[in-house]
């Protein structure tokens, strides 16, 4: 909002409709037959700017930032028929709702299943999730996401989250390339981060106040999800194992 007001220039918002259930970050870049449109909207004059306050102004556009693709696709009644629309739905949903287990969840085909407790879920075509058998715990994805956050948000008011996993290490010092460094630990606690690793070259620390979120991506550069942390100077990704959810640490960053 204060950007705003000190800008003094028209606002304009344009939002895409169907990339991502053309192409979610979590399917590992297997593309959808679903048509993608775009609209724009001029949502504030330099007028309106001027008359409202700053908080005024940051719940605007707060609220276009807001969004929920999968409801979009259930309201809308976009059907997807691919047979792999739940591959790699384990990254965004890690966690068991049925036994609580985390990093058992498998998603594949057109189903995400727990192996700790055999639980099932079907995605449906239309965005759903139904239990195979039993309690449907949240048939909306981003419900079980939230229910994610939250725990994540018990543990560190409990003080019992950490994190301390091996990782491949690559380093970005230029423009030019990302260069492989190394094996390291990467650890995340109510400090913020700690790598480590090179032989003993290599010991980085972040404090959690170093930034509101964390960069973490699923499949990056068809490597591998990662975690990326790092300052002006350098910049360090940071892949951890298939059973690692880098999802729960920016859960935790933020």
């Amino acid at each position: 909002g204060k950007c705003l007001k000190l800008l003094k220039v028209p606002v304009v918002v344009i939002r895409t409709h169907g990339a991502f259930a053309r192409d979610p970050l979590y399917n590992n870049l297997q593309l959808r037959k679903v048509k993608v449109s775009a609209e724009m909207e001029y949502l504030l004059s330099p007028e309106e700017i001027a008359q409202k306050s700053a908080k005024e102004l940051n719940e605007i556009v707060n609220k276009c930032f807001s969004f929920d693709y999968f409801r979009w696709q259930q309201e809308n009644k976009i059907q997807i028929k691919e047979k792999f629309r739940a591959d790699g739905l384990n990254r965004v949903l890690y966690k068991c709702p049925s036994c609580h287990t985390e990093g058992k969840m498998l998603g594949q085909g057109t189903k995400i299943s727990c192996s700790h407790c055999g639980k099932e879920y079907e995605l449906t075509e239309y965005g759903f999730l139904e239990a195979v058998s039993g309690e449907t715990e949240f048939n909306h994805i981003p419900d079980w996401y939230r229910w994610e956050r939250e725990c994540v948000r018990k543990e560190i008011l409990d003080n019992t989250y950490e994190s301390q996993v091996p990782v491949d290490i690559c380093m970005m010092v230029d423009m030019k390339k990302i260069y492989r460094v190394g094996e390291g630990i990467l650890e995340h606690n109510k400090e913020g981060f700690h790598l480590t690793g090179c032989d003993g070259k290599l010991d980085y620390r972040q404090k959690v106040t170093a930034s509101y979120s964390l960069y973490a991506d699923y499949y990056w550069y068809e490597i591998g999800d990662v975690i990326g942390i790092g300052n002006t100077e350098f910049s360090y990704f940071c892949f951890p194992g298939k059973d690692v959810s880098v999802t729960k640490v920016r859960l935790a960053t933020e």
